[in-house]
């Protein structure tokens, strides 16, 4: 918290060939979501990050840690998609970089790159309108 988002630049789950990094991210306020197909509790946020990407005007980036990216695009395509882009951290050493040991994890990013917020876990009706959201807010203001 309150340190620059690690660098990285990873391939797009939906397009390989193209890639991202928080570089690329600058000037945006961005949710982080990582998550994996083989994780239960990533299911069971899952409905709420679809809500949050409903809701729109939210930059939400998925992180797709440890897992075979074909499982993790039939996922998506069974669960439905709530993310602007998913990158593909097959090796986990993003997530690592992020200090993530357990799925989910959220982060939120601010417009100068740096780290605002770190939910561990699978994200709540609760953290997400009193925590998530408010912040996302002011620092998007």
């Amino acid at each position: 918290i309150s340190k620059p988002a690690p660098p990285f630049t990873l391939a797009r789950l939906d397009a390989p060939a193209q890639t991202l990094s928080p570089q690329d991210l600058r000037g945006q306020v961005w949710l982080l979501n990582v998550w994996a197909s083989w994780c239960t509790a990533c299911l069971q946020e899952h409905g709420l990050m679809l809500e949050l990407a409903r809701e729109g005007g939210h930059v939400l980036v998925g992180l797709n840690y440890k897992d075979q990216p074909d499982d993790a695009r039939r996922w998506l395509s069974r669960h439905g998609d709530p993310y602007r882009v998913s990158l593909s951290d097959l090796d986990g050493r993003v997530g690592i970089d992020y200090g993530v040991y357990g799925l989910p994890e959220t982060f939120i990013v601010d417009k100068q790159g740096v780290i605002r917020h770190k939910h561990i876990g699978a994200l709540t009706r609760d953290a997400l309108r009193h925590r998530i959201l408010p912040l996302m807010r002011k620092l998007d203001g």
